[in-house]
Formats: structure tokens, C-alpha cells, sequence
């Protein structure tokens, strides 16, 4: 929006900053809150090597990856807490931002919000502790490629290469069994004209894939616990 000034030039005009978290947020103000707590979502699809549609909502791995890094550097910032909606995205983006949530020294829960598919599992895992909505979902399938794929040996090796990449790392860092994950990976009958399986709330906690059923309140709790024990133990 733009007005003319008595001299007759044009200049954008300001809104108040309520008006402003009306046009933004959808808000009339703010919670006024310092956190020593860092809120880390990851929503859409994750965008990787190739730029996705601009109607698409998507999570940019080149954005999220310097987050990671400030967040280590940041002696203000004590604990992170991951939101997930994420319907997969690109392989090795997902495992990229995994590894670097997994490595972070300052502790971190996840909760699972709506879903957590495809390459979004690993991200789920990789936090300290993790946590699904009851509502939620968590699609298991092996890994899929679209377009010119070029029909040789060595492309099948390399799809199993990666495949295996993902699957040690879920089970390095949740309690389900490298057995029990592949066959609800390669299950048939549970997806349409595919393979793979479709986990609901509390079943992806049974499986030992996410460690606990909960929301916000129970996440932040156990966030503020593990931060409690760490400086207990005097890593700052």
C-alpha cells in the first residue's frame, strides 16, 4: 500500500503492528515470551536437489541445515523441539537434516503432528525422544524413484545402498528391530497397487518406532527434563 506526501511522492505506508499481525498472522499480538527453547518444524514436502512447484507448501533443506548449526552455536538456546507434518520428500535431504538433528549435543524431543512419511520417519526418530499425536500417521515404504531411471544392474545396487542408509538409521535410533521394520516395509495388501505400511498413532509406539503417545504439554515436559539432567551433568 502506498499514499502521496505533500511534496508529491509516493511512499509505502506502515500499518500499526496489531494491523500488521491481523494482515500476517491472522493475530491481533504476540506472546511476549523469552524461551531457551528453539521451535523446529518441518512441514510440507521436503525440497531437496530439485526446486518443487511454488503451490507446493514445502521445507527447504538449504534453510534448515544452517538452523541446525546456529542452534549448536547458540549458548542461549538449551533444547529443540521438532514438529513434523511431512508428507516425504527428497532421500538424502530428509537423511541430511536426520543426521544433523541426531548429532545436535543440546537435547531434542519430535512430535509427530497429522504425519510423518516416507523419508519423515528418520525424521522423527532422530531426536532424543519422540512423540505421536494419537491422530497421526507414519507411512513405511521403500524408497521410490520418478522419471528416467536408467534400467542396469547398478542402479538397482545403488537403490538398495540407499535404501539400507535410511533403514540402519531408524534403527540406530529408535527401539524397533531392523526384522520387524522391513517387513512392514515390504508388506503387501496394506497400500493400494503398492507395498509398505500405514502406522497409526499409538501402533507406530508398538512397534517401537516413536517412544510415547503425546501432544505439546507432554513434549515440552520431557524437553524441560532432559535440559534439567544435562546441565545437572555440567554440559553447558
Amino acid at each position: 500500500m502506498k499514499f502521496v506526501n505533500e511534496e508529491g511522492t509516493e511512499q509505502p505506508q506502515t500499518l500499526p503492528p496489531v494491523q500488521e499481525n491481523i494482515k500476517n498472522l491472522g493475530q491481533t499480538n504476540l506472546p511476549n515470551f523469552e524461551s531457551n527453547i528453539h521451535c523446529l518444524t518441518i512441514i510440507g514436502q521436503i525440497e531437496g536437489h530439485m526446486i518443487l512447484p511454488p503451490q507446493n507448501k514445502t521445507t527447504k533443506y538449504e534453510h534448515i541445515i544452517p538452523q541446525l548449526v546456529a542452534i549448536e552455536e547458540n549458548p542461549s538456546i538449551k533444547g529443540v523441539l521438532v514438529l513434523l507434518n511431512t508428507v516425504g520428500g527428497d532421500v538424502e535431504a530428509g537423511l541430511a537434516i536426520a543426521e544433523m538433528i541426531a548429532s545436535l549435543s543440546k537435547p531434542t524431543v519430535s512430535i509427530v503432528l497429522g504425519g510423518g512419511h516416507s523419508i519423515g520417519v528418520p525424521l522423527a526418530v532422530s531426536a532424543n525422544y519422540s512423540y505421536i499425536v494419537p491422530s497421526a500417521t507414519m507411512t513405511i515404504h521403500p524408497i521410490r524413484m520418478t522419471g528416467l531411471v536408467v534400467g542396469v544392474p547398478q542402479t538397482f545396487d545403488y537403490f538398495n545402498k540407499m535404501q539400507d542408509r535410511i533403514v540402519e538409521f531408524i534403527v540406530r535410533n529408535s527401539k524397533i528391530k531392523r526384522e520387524t521394520f522391513m517387513s512392514l516395509m515390504l508388506k503387501t495388501g496394506e497400500l493400494a497397487n503398492d507395498i509398505g505400511t500405514i502406522l497409526v498413532g499409538k501402533e507406530a509406539v508398538d512397534y517401537g518406532l516413536i517412544d510415547e503417545i503425546g501432544g505439546i504439554k507432554e513434549a515440552l515436559k520431557k524437553l524441560h527434563k532432559l535440559i534439567e539432567e544435562r546441565e545437572k551433568k555440567g554440559d553447558n
